[in-house]
């Protein structure tokens, strides 16, 4: 009796440890370091030696992407003005529009050879066009890693071409800056998704035209795939940050040191299908609405107020989003002067009861302190009625 109960636990912990399956045990990755993260909150769901070092290649110029349309937001530059090639960025090898030394193209026209067809001469015409030279260019670009926390990388060149140690980034720094750049700038999408589209070099030679194909096979052979970009060189081996969206979720998969073209494509789709199968997200389009929050002391009794962002929640539990709640809580005895941006309030939001999370609540306009001659203003005021 003894050795069938023994035989009965015995087969209760092997069916038990069966389902406690891990992330890493369930997704079978060939390539040596990778990361899957959502990202509108910027939740990793699965890593596998993310904070190595290692050459990005062409992903590179993720950063030189990000760069170029936070220029264009500042008013820098515009889509519709052209940028000149030098006899520098005509030099570039590799992956290239072969762009001649005093051809003029738009920006748009360049970032478009940049996404598609990863043009390095492309990459380093923009460099230059927007700093002056690709130098001024790669150091803007080591500053903003640096602001992002992408604490594993540092830049050479702005196009990954370079063979030198000196120049890497780990798989979680490009989620990193691939999350920048595509939540700030949705606008990538749409060069992004593009897979094949035709460019008409102007030189002193005449006019011809030049295909532009996607490198990224993903797009055509993994549902929802937006983007981004591949890299490959012989001390990369082959990388990929592969941005995807399905029901609403967006992940990023990033991939390094491929053996191969098709491992890297493989790896980033299973990722990205573990992701999808695992997730759910809760966004409040239509929070509550908020009414002016009284004020102590201050030329106005009340100031307007708004949500300081959207909230987002992402579950890997398959929880119930019907059962979440909301609170709103306020600062006690609001006091002039109040600044314009200021919180003075919080909405927070549970579930199960626990706070999953907070938006904050952000006074709209200044209002000042109230002196001796605005309460006799006052006093006035309310006499005359």
């Amino acid at each position: 009796m003894k050795k069938w109960i023994a035989l009965v636990m015995a087969l209760f912990m092997t069916i038990s440890g069966c389902l406690k399956v891990s992330a890493e045990e369930k997704i079978q990755i060939t390539s040596p370091s990778a990361l899957l993260m959502e990202a509108s909150t910027g939740t990793v769901l699965y890593e596998k030696d993310a904070d190595t070092r290692r050459h990005p290649a062409s992903v590179t110029k993720v950063m030189t992407l990000l760069l170029i349309f936070e220029a264009i937001e500042e008013g820098k530059i515009s889509l519709e003005e052209s940028a000149v090639t030098s006899a520098h960025a005509k030099s570039m090898g590799g992956s290239q529009v072969f762009l001649e030394e005093g051809e003029s193209q738009t920006v748009e026209t360049l970032i478009k050879c940049i996404v598609i067809a990863s043009g390095n001469d492309a990459a380093v015409t923009m460099a230059e066009h927007i700093a002056g030279t690709e130098e001024a260019f790669v150091d803007k670009m080591n500053e903003k890693a640096k602001a992002l926390g992408m604490e594993n990388t540092h830049f050479i060149d702005c196009c990954g071409l370079t063979d030198s140690a000196e120049h890497y980034t780990s798989a979680r720094d490009i989620a990193i800056m691939t999350r920048e750049l595509t939540t700030k700038f949705p606008k990538i999408f749409e060069y992004s998704k593009i897979w094949m589209e035709n460019i008409t070099h102007v030189t002193r030679n005449g006019s011809s035209e030049f295909g532009l194909t996607n490198t990224n096979k993903l797009l055509r052979s993994f549902e929802g795939c937006t983007g981004l970009k591949t890299g490959s060189t012989s001390m990369a081996k082959f990388c990929l940050s592969a941005t995807a969206t399905r029901n609403n979720i967006d992940l990023i998969s990033v991939i390094m040191a491929g053996p191969d073209s098709k491992t890297r494509f493989r790896d980033a789709a299973a990722l990205l299908t573990y992701g999808f199968g695992i997730c759910s997200i809760y966004r409040d389009e239509e929070p509550p609405k908020l009414s002016d929050a009284a004020v102590q002391n201050g030329v106005k009794d009340t100031v307007p107020c708004h949500y300081g962002d959207t909230f987002s929640y992402l579950s890997t539990k398959n929880e119930n989003f019907s059962e979440i709640e909301k609170q709103m809580i306020w600062v006690e005895e609001l006091e002039a002067p109040v600044e314009a941006g200021q919180q003075i309030g919080t909405l927070s939001y549970i579930l199960n009861g626990e706070e999953i999370g907070n938006v904050p609540i952000l006074a709209s306009e200044r209002v000042k302190r109230a002196n001796y001659l605005d309460y006799l203003k006052r006093a006035a005021e309310n006499w005359l009625l």
